[in-house]
Parts: C-alpha cells; structure tokens; sequence
C-alpha cells in the first residue's frame, strides 16, 4: 500500500507490504531508483512487515533543489521510522541507502537488530567525481549519463537483455534536482566513523562485476564492522536484487533467518 509523509516539507513517498505482524524490514535503495528496484525481494519476504520508501528527490517523492546531505537523506528515513514506531528493525540498503542504513544504525542502535549492506561503501567516489555527474545532468539530462550508469549497475548478462528498458526507464525519470541534489550528498558523505560502532549482525554484499563499488571497496565496510558477514555475488553488477535477484534473496533469507530471536 502506498503511503505520503511529510517530514520538513519534503513530501515522501513510502509504501507498506508483506505481513503486518511479521518482522519490520526497511528497504533503502540507490541513487538513480525508486523502491521499485525492490519488488523482487518483497515476494520473497512476504512473511515480513517490508517498509520501502522513496529518497528524496526519486520515484514519487518530492525533488526539492539541493544539495541535499546525507544527515538529510537520513533523517528522512528516521522520520519515517518515528512515524510507524518501528523497533527491532532490520535495514537493508543498496549504495546510498547501504550509506543511509549505516548511519541510521549509528544514531539510532536501539532500534536495530540486523544491516544488511549492499554494494556500498564508508565513502563513495570523489567530489569531483560527483560534480562532473551534476554537470553532465545539468547540460543534458539524465540521458547523457544513462549509458555509463547502466553499465556500472548491472553484469553484461543483464545488461544486454530486455529487462534492462524498465531500469533504464527508472534513471530517465528520475528528477535531474533530485539526482543531483543526492549527488552532493554523496560527495561528502563518510561513514567510516559510524561503522566502527555498529554492534548489531550485519550482512555486507559485493557484486563481482560491480564498477561504481568494486568488491575491494564493500569490503572495507565489512572490515569496519565488528563480526560482519561478507559476501560477493558471481555475475552482479551494482544491483545484484536486480540482476542476481535469485543468488541476493537467498543470502538475504538466510541471514535474517540466523538472525531470528
């Protein structure tokens, strides 16, 4: 079920599904995407209470002119948590939402029980890595960066089959404020300091055809955690819930089911 809040102003896309009794699982996707990218997953998680929202400035939520900051992002995400007075909550996010759930685990340790951390990073790319990409955007659109951005998110086996039009479609439509206004979050984010206190289980997953977080990247986050479980995904781009959806849904059931009470 598809559900608006407001938190400052910024108006927020978030839907609801699975079992409302079942295990609270947050789902924060990446830049480019909407929570959509996740529809797989919730199948598999259907005994699950799965909480997907739309960042700021994707899908249907408002695209405000940034920069935005991660703080930002993130408390858009705790607003939500506040709202549904989610406890005991598991988060799994991919890219920025890998950073988002990384600092919503950092300020808020109480309230969870498990990360799972995809093909993220403590830091991701340079500023002016990220300028380059608000220039590109802001000249031509979404389109003149599609072709790049498609090649780091998915394996070669993907990328050049038909589904690959309904992921394309996602970044085409996503807002150029809104994509760049996460942009700027991204290029000063650092969660390096966060990671060192998470306490809780954590997942770590890298795709091994994966040029926007390399393997070797992912793994220093695993490294940063104490006891985290790290993992690489054969054929995988960026978004291994997208193009190694079978191989990613079962790592994932496995560890919320070892992280059952």
């Amino acid at each position: 079920m598809s559900n608006w809040l407001n938190n400052t102003g910024i108006g927020l896309h978030w839907r609801e599904d699975g079992t409302s009794s079942g295990r609270p699982v947050m789902l924060l996707n990446s830049l480019g995407t909407d929570l959509r990218l996740w529809d797989s997953l919730v199948d598999t998680l259907s005994d699950t209470r799965v909480i997907r929202l739309d960042t700021r400035g994707h899908g249907l939520s408002d695209a405000p002119v940034g920069p935005y900051s991660l703080e930002a992002l993130t408390g858009d995400a705790l607003a939500l948590i506040d709202h549904l007075k989610l406890t005991d909550l598991t988060v799994i996010g991919v890219s920025l939402g890998g950073m988002m759930a990384q600092s919503i685990a950092a300020q808020r340790p109480s309230l969870v029980r498990a990360l799972v951390l995809s093909n993220t990073g403590l830091r991701m790319g340079t500023p002016a890595m990220w300028q380059d990409r608000i220039d590109a955007i802001s000249a031509g659109g979404m389109a003149a960066i599609a072709d790049a951005v498609l090649e780091r998110w998915f394996a070669p086996d993907f990328r050049h089959s038909e589904n690959v039009g309904r992921y394309r479609n996602m970044l085409l439509r996503t807002p150029v404020a809104g994509y760049a206004g996460a942009c700027a979050a991204l290029a000063q984010a650092d969660v390096s300091v966060q990671a060192k206190a998470h306490h809780c289980p954590a997942l770590v997953i890298a795709g091994a055809d994966d040029l926007a977080s390399p393997p070797d990247l992912v793994r220093e986050v695993a490294g940063s955690i104490p006891n985290a479980q790290f993992e690489i995904i054969a054929n995988s781009g960026h978004l291994p819930m997208v193009d190694a959806a079978p191989a990613f849904e079962t790592l994932v059931r496995n560890f919320l089911n070892s992280t059952d009470p």
